[in-house]
């Protein structure tokens, strides 16, 4: 019994020995796994975390080394899918990443490296920054070197997705005396610092130029390089609040040589700096370098001219300025001029069919030619570098008091306030459509009917002329040639079928009251014109082309000289308004929406189209002219009556007007990067269309308001900008 007790006491006992060395040996396990997963803590922060981002501080130490003087940590974000923060030069609409480190303990400074940004395109503006997960190394230099160290940053952020949110929070991380290293944070860390751009010799670049036009519309820059490029991308820094549009980026000499023009939409003087390039090539090149700045432009190695489209697109294209330069004939610019070649048509039913035919096919070359002239105007503007586009011409006040003087004289001649005395003039010529001395005629109908369709756009027009001013000097042709087509097409129909003209009604005493309406048609486009010269060159000015033109009515209709001083005076007062009209310009500042009206507009501004869409608000822009009258008719028949006149004014919707009655650089730029080149240009900009939809140039209350509707946010809340810049 007792051996029995005996050794059951030694079972007992040798299983609470083991039991013991299990709970120590448990104790001690768990105890080392603490220590670890300590130690792996200790290189990180504690996470700052939303829907959008996750933020934290991370190190390649886990502490101090002895007699350390520096660290290395990061800025890890890791970012939801759609969302995005900005680069140290953004663009104009965002806010780089900004910290505070005064909280910190025996740190004396922290330099934030920047890895090689991506671009973002929105509003037509560019924006730099990154997507996904980004780590921003930081090189943090110790107060006391070897002692431990307290990082602590207080963050400013913005990232953006449909909307953008600026957040604040605050980050920190202990760093005890230590020496080992957190393998996973120090691979990280080491990725983005090799993605941080390359400066000196290590961007293998021998030699970088580049040149800034007077006023500071264009960058042009070239860099030569030991080593081919292959898909490069070039990030321009020109001070804060700079926006850029999109680079045109060409490659020559194997690859070796980097060509690119950067179009500039908006500068900072006060913020403006020379320019500063950060080029990326694939995910392992990317270098920052300052060129030399030169006074021309360096030239490109090659022109997109020499990439042809295919024939299909050109047939296209023509058939689409065909039908553009078509509808052109219905607009309100061209019907006044229609109308004096409708009279013409009936006086002309006692000429016989071969001269009705003769003059009609006059009319369509008077089309075609001016079309042909335009065409070659705008092209040898677009080779010097001028800014072109369709209707240009009326911002001109020489053409608008020529265009002025013109219909002045053609209404007087229909009052019956002088005969046809001149027929050597052209507003004789003009006056005596349809009358007996030969075609001349008919070609200044034509002509003339051409030059007044030009304030006009229309559907399938802006397609046209975008890819027109955008290709080779014979693209320009093949279009204006197409377009002008169209415009003569009812010339050419009735000089085709000449007994169309049997169909009107028998001249009579009936048409003296089609002449008075005729004149008072072209006395009122006459006023209309003088009204838009106000607003080109100012009062002064265009009470000047007034008075002589009247004086030169004088002259016509009351003979005060003989012939030979007669035509002298004549010549010299047709000059007199053109050169009075440029000479006493005076052109106020552009831009300026109305300040009164149905519709609460606001004053034109690219930049702020950003920030208010990020805010959660619908931007309405309508671009618009004196004297572009599709301009009127849309204001006045869709965007001022309801129900679209109260969906512009509602809630949560910016109206922006653009005036482009006077020449206008930002203006003419914003169309540009839109592929428009004339106007009526209507867009709408909206948390769910930050790139935005154009709308057609003849405007419709349903297209208005569906698309209204379309750009809103649906579902998520708006956000201030009240971040810090």
């Amino acid at each position: 019994m007792r051996e029995s007790i005996a050794d059951d006491r030694t079972i007992t006992m040798h299983s609470f020995i083991r039991l013991r060395a299990y709970c120590v040996s448990s104790f001690l396990l768990f105890s080392m796994l603490v220590f670890a997963a300590t130690q792996a803590i200790a290189a990180t922060s504690e996470p700052f975390s939303t829907n959008a981002v996750i933020a934290r501080l991370i190190s390649v130490q886990d502490g101090v080394p002895p007699g350390a003087e520096t660290l290395s940590a990061g800025l890890d974000l890791t970012l939801s899918e759609g969302w995005k923060t900005y680069w140290r030069s953004p663009g104009e609409v965002g806010i780089p990443p900004r910290i505070d480190w005064s909280g910190s303990e025996n740190v004396a400074g922290v330099e934030m490296l920047w890895p090689a940004p991506e671009r973002f395109t929105a509003f037509g503006i560019e924006n730099f920054g990154y997507k996904d997960n980004v780590v921003f190394p930081l090189r943090v230099t110790l107060g006391r070197p070897g002692e431990p160290a307290h990082l602590a940053g207080a963050v400013k952020l913005l990232i953006c997705s449909e909307v953008c949110i600026p957040e604040t929070f605050d980050l920190a991380l202990a760093l005890p005396s230590g020496s080992k290293i957190d393998a996973d944070s120090a691979s990280q860390i080491s990725t983005f610092l090799s993605r941080v751009p390359a400066e000196g010799g290590q961007a293998k670049v021998t030699d970088a130029v580049a040149s800034i036009d007077a006023k500071r519309t264009i960058l042009t820059l070239e860099m030569k390089s030991t080593t081919p490029f292959n898909t490069p991308d070039v990030f321009a820094e020109l001070g804060a609040n700079t926006a850029l549009g999109k680079p045109d980026i060409r490659l020559g000499s194997g690859g070796r040589s980097l060509w690119a023009r950067i179009p500039i939409l908006t500068v900072d003087d006060e913020q403006y700096h020379d320019p500063i390039l950060t080029v990326t090539d694939g995910p392992g090149r990317a270098f920052t370098l300052t060129p030399q700045l030169i006074s021309a432009p360096p030239a490109p190695p090659f022109r997109p001219e020499q990439v042809v489209p295919s024939l299909g697109k050109i047939v296209w294209i023509a058939l689409v300025a065909f039908m553009g330069g078509l509808i052109l004939n219905v607009m309100p610019c061209v019907l006044p001029v229609l109308s004096i070649k409708l009279s013409s048509a009936i006086k002309a039913q006692k000429r016989g069919v071969r001269s009705i035919r003769i003059g009609f096919l006059v009319a369509a070359v008077g089309v075609m030619s001016f079309m042909l002239f335009l065409a070659a105007i705008l092209y040898l503007l677009q080779m010097f570098g001028v800014a072109i586009g369709w209707g240009l011409q009326f911002q001109n006040p020489a053409f608008l008091a020529l265009m002025f003087l013109v219909l002045a004289v053609f209404s007087a001649n229909l009052f019956g306030l002088f005969e046809l005395a001149l027929p050597s003039s052209l507003q004789t010529r003009l006056s005596n459509a349809g009358g007996p001395s030969g075609h001349g005629a008919d070609f200044a109908t034509g002509f003339f009917g051409a030059v007044m369709a030009t304030p006009c756009s229309a559907p399938f027009l802006g397609t046209a002329i975008a890819f027109a001013f955008a290709g080779r000097g014979v693209d320009i042709i093949v279009v204006f040639t197409a377009m002008g087509l169209g415009l003569a097409f009812p010339y050419l129909l009735i000089a085709l079928f000449p007994g169309l003209v049997a169909a009107l009604p028998k001249p009579g005493r009936w048409m003296v009251g089609l002449k008075l309406l005729l004149g008072t048609l072209l006395f009122g486009t006459a006023i209309w014109l003088l009204w838009v010269l106000i607003g080109v060159a100012g009062l002064l000015s265009t009470i000047f082309v007034a008075a002589l033109s009247i004086a030169l009515l004088l002259v016509l209709v009351r003979r005060p000289f003989s012939p030979a001083p007669r035509y002298f005076a004549i010549m010299l007062l047709a000059v007199l308004p053109m050169v009075s009209a440029e000479l006493l310009a005076h052109q106020p500042s552009t831009g300026v929406a109305p300040l009164d009206g149905k519709i609460n507009w606001l004053a034109f501004d690219r930049g702020n189209i950003a920030r208010l869409v990020s805010q959660g608000e619908v931007v309405f822009v309508d671009v618009t002219a004196d004297w572009c009258l599709t301009c009127k008719a849309n204001k006045a028949l869709v965007l001022e009556r309801d129900p679209v006149l109260s969906a512009l004014n509602s809630e949560g919707v910016i109206t922006m007007q653009a005036d482009w009655t006077r020449p206008d650089e930002e203006i003419s730029r914003y169309l540009e990067a839109n592929n428009r080149y004339g106007i009526p240009f209507n867009a709408i900009y909206g948390p769910e269309a930050p790139n935005g939809i154009v709308l057609s140039e003849i405007l419709s209350s349903q297209d208005v308001l569906t698309t209204l509707n379309a750009a809103r946010a649906v579902g998520i809340q708006s956000s201030t900008l009240d971040i810090e810049q």
